[in-house]
């Protein structure tokens, strides 16, 4: 381990030394946006203490709650897919008496670069309820929300990193610039092309 952090040090420092930023390739994959997912959306717990949840509608306390779980992120093409298992209960009044009901869908994306940050765009919505009510809650939550909270900023993620450096290695790492070309999806990883500007002190 030491070995390592000691060639990356050297790595850092030589790339950091140029005048002009370095293109480089960041592999992500399915899971590491599931677990994006997991920790910025799906982080509500239910009335028993079961946790990974999104409420839709209420709470689990009272009335009739709608919420999504189990996040699934897949590559498939050059889309981003994710599926997420909807439970609700289908009654009347406030006490919701009624059919209990597990239902899948299924959202895709386009990864798109937007400046610093993993982006995406062009939701389409290949799976839903096929229950009116419960689509009227599913759609804006799986078309607008769900690319909203799995966009990740790198320049914010890498500098947090970075916290901990000096600690570790002894030096301090500053990352002075970040730009995020281009992504695109190659069999089961998402290729993140980005120019960066790195100071090691």
């Amino acid at each position: 381990m030491a070995v390592w952090r000691g060639a990356l040090i050297v790595f850092l420092w030589f790339w950091s030394c140029a005048v002009s930023a370095h293109a480089t390739v960041v592999r992500v994959t399915a899971p590491a946006l599931e677990r994006t997912l997991n920790r910025q959306l799906f982080n509500q717990t239910g009335p028993n203490g079961e946790t990974g949840r999104h409420y839709l509608r209420g709470n689990g306390i009272k009335g009739c709650p709608v919420y999504a779980d189990s996040p699934h992120v897949a590559f498939q093409g050059d889309r981003v897919v994710v599926s997420v298992k909807t439970h609700a209960k289908i009654g009347i009044g406030k006490s919701c008496f009624g059919i209990s009901v597990t239902l899948e869908s299924e959202v895709s994306f386009v990864p798109e670069a937007e400046g610093e940050s993993v982006g995406f765009r062009d939701a389409r919505i290949d799976k839903l309820s096929n229950n009116k009510e419960l689509d009227l809650l599913l759609e804006p939550f799986l078309a607008k929300k769900l690319p909203q909270e799995m966009k990740v900023n790198a320049a914010d993620l890498m500098r947090k990193l970075f916290v901990k450096a000096p600690d570790s290695t002894g030096y301090v790492l500053t990352l002075e610039k970040l730009d995020i070309h281009s992504m695109q999806i190659e069999g089961e990883d998402l290729i993140v092309d980005l120019d960066a500007n790195f100071r090691v002190d």
